[in-house]
């Protein structure tokens, strides 16, 4: 049966939504529930939506993300290494993509694609950031296919011990 994507109570579901991240991107328990309290956070602030994607009755992929704020910890973070490259205007008036994850056991099927292409449709903002890690991967090579383009790379997250590059895209997202 093919997924069905749709809205996501978030807060409702988060364990749900962070076990798909912990199978999807090999997190322990520890870093579960540190994230955990990070989403429940992300989901008051203004603008924050997630849509899900269930097949038999269990969540298989989640995206998450919201209007960005100069303010939020990731973009005090990235705004440096953006404007290192001239890009710190991408800050502004963007969409942040802020988690999107496909259990392995779903990947490869364009659940991802579905996902985060539904969320950027809701946007009213003319544009879409997220940081991926700075490795050739399939979601940075997914990105890319939608119009993602670097804007800054070897950016360095406090608690993340790899590298991340942040990407960004004018919406509508691109269709294949």
């Amino acid at each position: 049966m093919d997924p069905v994507i749709g809205p996501l109570d978030l807060t409702a579901h988060v364990d749900e939504a962070l076990a798909v991240q912990a199978a999807a991107f090999g997190l322990g328990p520890d870093e579960v529930a540190v994230r955990r309290q990070i989403v429940l956070r992300h989901m008051t602030h203004r603008g924050a939506r997630a849509y899900g994607a269930t097949a038999d009755g269990r969540l298989v992929g989640f995206v998450y993300g919201m209007p960005n704020d100069r303010s939020h910890w990731w973009s005090t973070v990235v705004e440096p290494y953006l404007r290192a490259q001239g890009n710190d205007h991408w800050l502004d008036d963007s969409f942040v993509i802020t988690e999107l994850h496909v259990h392995p056991s779903h990947q490869k099927q364009g659940i991802g694609r579905a996902l985060i292409t539904t969320i950027t449709d809701t946007a009213t903002e003319p544009r879409s950031i997220l940081s991926a890690i700075d490795v050739e991967s399939p979601a940075r090579k997914l990105y890319r296919s939608l119009g993602y383009k670097d804007l800054a790379r070897q950016v360095h997250f406090p608690s993340a011990a790899k590298p991340y590059a942040v990407m960004g895209a004018p919406l509508p997202l691109l269709r294949a």
